[in-house]
């Protein structure tokens, strides 16, 4: 064999540089085309799971709210239903008003038991709601009462609180209504 019939014959054996990189080029874009598609799916995988925890996020916020405005539209029941047996007893009362077989004395005695009862009932539904009357014997407060009329007094101090003419009454710790007072000079 001669030189170039040996070379010859090396080159088909042997491929030549150009094809060499070819190929590796094309393994290379062969590799990057699947990372591409992996990658493709991954994102288009991770956009539908996005989507629904963006509703899931949606439906909750959505329930909450409906659940916010439940609670606010029935948030007086308990409340309501404590007063029920107010009403319950006036109107007892109205009953025995009425009845005609008492004496007038004796129905106006029971009467005033009634109503007695009934206030002290009321009473005790807005104490347990946290509805408080404010104190008469506590020192003047300009936060929880209002000066209506200052008299002279020899059994008070000046700025003590000597009478009350309309109860204040508060919420937990808001005042609902000032106490209208009259207070020593």
């Amino acid at each position: 064999m001669s030189q170039e019939e040996n070379k010859q014959h090396n080159e088909e054996i042997i491929p030549s540089e150009e094809e060499m990189i070819e190929e590796i080029v094309e393994e290379e874009a062969t590799e990057v085309e699947d990372d591409l598609e992996r990658v493709k799916k991954e994102l288009e995988q991770l956009k539908e799971k996005y989507t629904r925890v963006h509703a899931d996020f949606d439906n909750i916020k959505k329930r909450l709210e409906r659940e916010k405005y439940q609670a606010l539209e029935y948030a007086q029941e308990k409340f309501a239903k404590d007063l029920i047996p107010v009403v319950d007893s006036l109107e007892m009362a109205i009953k025995a008003a009425g009845a005609e077989e008492a004496e007038s004395g004796e129905l106006l005695t029971k009467v005033k038991e009634g109503v007695e009862l009934t206030m002290k009932q009321f009473l005790s539904a807005l104490e347990k709601h946290g509805i408080t009357p404010v104190g008469e014997e506590e020192p003047f407060d300009p936060n929880v009462h209002h000066a209506v009329q200052q008299v002279d007094s020899p059994d008070h101090e000046s700025g003590e609180i000597v009478s009350t003419f309309q109860k204040g009454y508060k919420y937990k710790e808001r005042t609902l209504r000032d106490a209208m007072v009259v207070i020593a000079n």
